[in-house]
C-alpha cells in the first residue's frame, strides 16, 4: 500500500500547556511543515556532528550558584554595539522564513516586537528590507552576505542604511553552500512563492568552473572587509568567526566585534561548538571588540552560561524557527517570554543581579 503524505497542520492559534519550554515547540512544527521545508530547517552539513554538538556543549557545563546576594534591583538591560538593548537575545539572520510560515519575516519581526528582541534580517530574507522596515516596531539589524560584484554589495548596505538598520552582520564562513545530505535525500527546492526577495533586480552570480573559482567569486577576503568597513557608517559585526586570530584580525580592521558561529553546523562538519571555543576568541579580543554567540541556544540557563563564558549577547536560531512554524508571531513571542523569564530566574538563583554579575565563576565544568 502507498503512503500518502499527511497534510500539515494549520498554525495554532493559542499556545498549549504542553509547550513548556522552547524545545517543546519542534514537535508542533514538524506536524506543520513538509518534508522539503522540514529538511531545509533542520539539517546540517555531513552528517550533522557538529549540529549537534552546538547543543551538548551547553549540557558540558554546570552551574555554579552563590547564595544570599541581594537580587532585589536585577534587571536584564544592555547595550551591543552602542545599541540598548531590555536583554542579551536577539533573532539570528535565518534565509526564507516564508517556508516555514505564510508571513515569513514579518511574523517573526511582529514576535520580537512584543519582547522588545531585536531581529537580524538575512540578505536572503523573503520578505524585502524595507518592506520588514517599514512595519518595525523592534530595531533591525542587516546580515550581508557578500555579492559577485561589489556594486551589488554595496547596494545592499546603502538600502539597509536608508532604511534604518542599525547593525550590519557580515557573513564571512558561508562562501558556498555546505554539503547537507538530509537536503539532497529530501529533493529540497525552494517553492515557486518563495524567493531571495532582496536580491531581486540584480544580475544572477556567474557561475565560476569549481569549487575553488566559486568560493572566490561568492566570498570576502580580508582585503574585501577593508574595502566594506570604509563604505559603510554602520556598527559591522563579523559573523562565522571560530578561530582567535580571526577574531583578533577582524577587530583591529575596524569591526565592532564578532559572532562566533559555526553557521548552525550547516556549512562544514566537524567544526567544533560555537560555544567551546568561545572564551579563547574573547581572551583574544580582551576587551578590543564585543562578543555575540550564536549556535545552539534552547535555553534561559544557555544564555548565561554563554555570558558568563564572555559572550556579550547570544543570537537564537533554529528554536525560534520552530516557534514561527507552530504559532507564527504568537509562538515567537511566547519562545523569547519564555527565554527571558529562563535566564531572569537563573540569574536570580545563581545570586547574579545584573548581567555583568555574571562570569567565569558562575560556572564549573565536570571533570
Amino acid at each position: 500500500m502507498l503512503h500518502t503524505p499527511r497534510a500539515p497542520l494549520a498554525p495554532l492559534t493559542h499556545i498549549p500547556r504542553e509547550i513548556a519550554c522552547v524545545a517543546d515547540y519542534e514537535r508542533y512544527a514538524r506536524e506543520r511543515l513538509d518534508a522539503n521545508a522540514w529538511a531545509y530547517l533542520s539539517g546540517g552539513a555531513g552528517d550533522e556532528l557538529t549540529a549537534a554538538d552546538n547543543r551538548r556543549a551547553f549540557e558540558r557545563w554546570q552551574l555554579w550558584p552563590r547564595v544570599l546576594n541581594d537580587v532585589s534591583a536585577g534587571h536584564t538591560a544592555l547595550t551591543v554595539c552602542g545599541q540598548p538593548l531590555a536583554h542579551p537575545i536577539l533573532l539570528a539572520p535565518v534565509a526564507y522564513q516564508r517556508l516555514f510560515h505564510p508571513d515569513g519575516e514579518l511574523a517573526s519581526m511582529l514576535g520580537a516586537a512584543a519582547m522588545d528582541t531585536p531581529m537580524v534580517v538575512s540578505t536572503l530574507s523573503s520578505i524585502p528590507l524595507e518592506t520588514l522596515a517599514q512595519h518595525a516596531e523592534t530595531p533591525l539589524w542587516f546580515q550581508l552576505y557578500a555579492q559577485a560584484e561589489r556594486a551589488h554589495t554595496l547596494d545592499l548596505v546603502q538600502r539597509a542604511e536608508a532604511a534604518g538598520y542599525r547593525v550590519l552582520v557580515v557573513t564571512v564562513d558561508a562562501p558556498l553552500a555546505g554539503i547537507r545530505c538530509r537536503e539532497h535525500r529530501a529533493g529540497f527546492a525552494l517553492p515557486a512563492q518563495v524567493s531571495a526577495a532582496n536580491l531581486a533586480g540584480y544580475p544572477s552570480a556567474p557561475v565560476a568552473d569549481g569549487v575553488f573559482a566559486q568560493c572566490s567569486v561568492q566570498g570576502l577576503s580580508w582585503a574585501d572587509l577593508d574595502w566594506l568597513l570604509a563604505h559603510t557608517r554602520l556598527p559591522v559585526l563579523v559573523k562565522g568567526v571560530l578561530h582567535p586570530d580571526d577574531a583578533r584580525r577582524a577587530v583591529r580592521a575596524g569591526a565592532a566585534g564578532v559572532v562566533v558561529s559555526n553557521h548552525g553546523g550547516r556549512t562544514l562538519d566537524t567544526l567544533p561548538a560555537s560555544l567551546d571555543v568561545l572564551a579563547a576568541v574573547v581572551e583574544a579580543l580582551a576587551g578590543e571588540g564585543e562578543v555575540l554567540l550564536d549556535g545552539g541556544v534552547l535555553r534561559g540557563g544557555d544564555v548565561f552560561k554563554a555570558l558568563a563564558l564572555g559572550a556579550r549577547a547570544v543570537l537564537l536560531g533554529r528554536a525560534y524557527l520552530h516557534a514561527l512554524a507552530a504559532a507564527g508571531a504568537l509562538g515567537v513571542a511566547h519562545a523569547l517570554r519564555t527565554l527571558r523569564e529562563e535566564l531572569e530566574v537563573t540569574m536570580a538563583l545563581c545570586g547574579c543581579a545584573t548581567l555583568a554579575d555574571i562570569g567565569p565563576s558562575a560556572l564549573r565544568r565536570p571533570v
